[in-house]
């Protein structure tokens, strides 16, 4: 199923106030495409690289934090 995500790039100095928006398949894949980087769903808080925010019909927002690989550093 395709949705639209909301990006929020965690990594950079300045918070960007335009989080970008993605139509991907999945919260990986949506920030793949905005940020140009392979994320994980689970990692330490110091490899916290992004959070993806998207909405399924008739549900709350849902956030999900995506790490930097631990192979990729």
């Amino acid at each position: 199923m395709t949705s639209y995500f909301r990006v929020v790039d965690l990594q950079t100095e300045i918070i960007d106030t335009e989080p970008r928006i993605v139509k991907a398949a999945s919260a990986e894949k949506a920030a793949e495409l905005a940020l140009g980087a392979q994320l994980v769903r689970s990692g330490v808080r110091k490899n916290l690289r992004a959070r993806v925010y998207f909405q399924t019909p008739g549900q709350p927002v849902t956030m999900v934090r995506l790490y930097a690989r631990v192979a990729d550093q």
